[in-house]
């Protein structure tokens, strides 16, 4: 028998819908994995759609285009190694999500998962059918198990696997990101080498869909738990695995450990690589956003040239006569060091004209918010007319205490195609932003160096629509918001969960007040990347129309 097994992993960066340009980088993995002498090729869940695919792999004529292509790869891919690759599966009636091990040209195994999904970003049970539990499959003299994704987050695939002559487990993933998501894989991972005394392999893609971001970051571990390899997070990576056999079984043969980025780094790559690929894949090439002087849009726009490149980037400022000096100087020069384009372009004449145009209807009326709004109400116009004229897309800056509370102007300021910071609270803006002028990456695209304007991280958030205005006049001040937020959205917690924390019970109720009546503008807000279990959109659906309110 062979003492030694070498498996190419492709932890790589598929496109939903793109089914030839997926099945391009399937043929080049397997080319290079040929090249490298392996025996498999592997490829992550649910690779040649792309993931996460919704109801498009419901689609019939989609279903059929899966398989045109799938069968074009082991006819091209049958002289060498075999080639496993997640795919959608019809039988009969029913769809799967399935792992195809193709080999002499054709299907030669299948995989159908088993758990399927039904919670956070998930629908995989409106979507797909169950698959029976089933043994592993060979490749040459070699039987292996593959639990797909979640088939690994339960002990019951595994241990099926193990008892049915599985020599080691193979598990492909399409696991998006959150902070703190790679520990919690890791355990439940060790659990099952741990209860079947195999060795396991963790193969995860990598790139942005949507709101979701997949952080790859592939590991090995032998019986025990004990970790063998472990490749980067993000990066794509073709990367070659031996398995060496001795008594004991099947055993990885020990490789890199590569160390993992602290919190801060994960989410702004996260952030970064989501715009990047949002844009590549939507088809975009530039932005724009609004840039007031605050530090919301000057993360933004950092994010956006470490994202694009500063010539890709398009900074505006849109001052009334409410734009302090500070904010004026603090957005040039924020532009200025990031250097992305800055275009200047007041709003008053545009104001004074609306501001006339409605005088007949407002005649006796008090000026308040409704004033406020048509400001940023024209700012949205006026960037979305540049967006329209340059093809470049709209940048929204709303982070996630402000998207919370409803503290953003829908159809104004909340006008644009994506939001890099929706799930990130302010007082994790500011970190980020000292973060961000201590470090950079190769990854990153924008300059080093402090490129947010000390000032901007420093002087107290205002939204400067009338004057003297800070964001604390109507709101608690952001420490203690981010921290009701974190426990009323977060952590799907209570008014009493507020009070035993320590904070005022009315000051609470007023806080969730806000966060159930602007769920309207939510539903029409721009998707932005996932740094949480408690992201707004998939992770968190609540009706518009909702009388409840916390009665503790």
């Amino acid at each position: 028998m062979a003492d030694r097994f070498r498996i190419t992993l492709g932890q790589l960066n598929p496109t939903v819908g793109d089914l030839a340009g997926n099945a391009a980088k399937a043929r080049d993995a397997w080319a290079q994995g040929k090249a490298a002498g392996a025996d498999l090729v592997a490829l992550p869940e649910m690779f040649i759609a792309g993931y996460n695919a919704q109801d498009l792999v419901m689609k019939h004529a989609f279903q059929l285009d899966v398989m045109t292509h799938i069968e074009a790869l082991a006819a091209d891919c049958a002289d060498g190694p075999a080639l496993a690759i997640g795919a959608p599966l019809v039988e009969g009636a029913e769809l799967f999500n399935a792992y195809l091990i193709l080999k002499d040209g054709k299907i030669a195994s299948r995989v159908l998962k088993h758990h399927l999904p039904n919670e956070t970003v998930f629908d995989e049970v409106r979507i797909f059918d169950s698959g029976p539990l089933g043994g592993p499959y060979s490749v040459g003299n070699t039987r292996i198990g593959s639990p797909i994704c979640e088939d690994a987050w339960h002990e019951d695939v595994a241990e099926t696997l193990a008892e049915t002559g599985a020599e080691f487990l193979l598990v492909p993933n399409g696991s998006p990101y959150y902070r703190g998501k790679f520990d919690t894989r890791m355990n439940h991972m060790v659990a099952r080498v741990v209860e079947t005394d195999l060795p396991l392999i963790y193969l995860n893609m990598v790139g942005g869909q949507d709101d979701q971001i997949f952080d790859g970051a592939s590991f090995g571990l032998n019986p025990g738990g004990k970790l063998a390899f472990q490749m980067p997070a993000f990066d794509s990576v073709i990367q070659h695995v031996d398995l060496e056999r001795g008594p004991d079984g099947w055993r990885i043969v020990e490789g890199e450990k590569v160390v993992h980025a602290d919190s801060y780094a994960q989410d702004y790559r996260v952030m970064v690589q989501g715009l990047r690929d949002y844009m590549r894949k939507t088809g975009f090439k530039k932005v724009l956003l609004g840039m007031s002087g605050g530090i919301d849009s000057a993360i933004v726009a950092t994010i956006a040239v470490d994202a694009l490149g500063a010539d890709n980037v398009r900074c505006v400022m849109l001052p009334s006569e409410y734009t302090s000096e500070a904010s004026l100087k603090d957005a040039e020069e924020c532009a200025t060091a990031l250097g992305a384009r800055y275009d200047h372009v007041p709003i008053k004449q545009g104001r004074d004209a609306i501001t006339e145009t409605l005088a007949p209807l407002f005649e006796g009326t008090e000026e308040g918010l409704t004033e406020e709004n048509i400001q940023s109400r024209l700012r949205g116009l006026l960037l979305m007319a540049l967006s329209n004229k340059f093809g470049e897309m709209l940048l929204t800056t709303g982070n996630k205490s402000e998207v919370a509370v409803g503290y953003a102007t829908i159809y104004g300021d909340m006008a644009g195609g994506y939001n890099p910071i929706k799930d990130l609270y302010k007082m994790r803006v500011f970190e980020t932003c000292r973060w961000r002028n201590a470090n950079h990456a190769e990854w990153m695209m924008g300059p080093k160096g402090a490129v947010i304007p000390d000032n901007i991280i420093t002087k107290a958030p205002s939204a400067e629509l009338r004057d003297d205005q800070k964001d604390s006049d109507s709101l608690p001040d952001y420490p203690e918001l981010d921290a009701m937020l974190e426990i009323l959205v977060d952590n799907d917690g209570s008014i009493a969960d507020c009070v035993a924390a320590g904070f005022d019970r009315e000051v609470a109720r007023q806080v969730e007040h806000l966060v159930y009546i602007s769920e309207y503008k939510r539903f029409q807000s721009a998707p932005g990347p996932r740094l949480t279990k408690g992201a707004f959109w998939l992770d968190r659906r609540y009706p518009i129309a909702n009388r409840w309110r916390d009665p503790s």
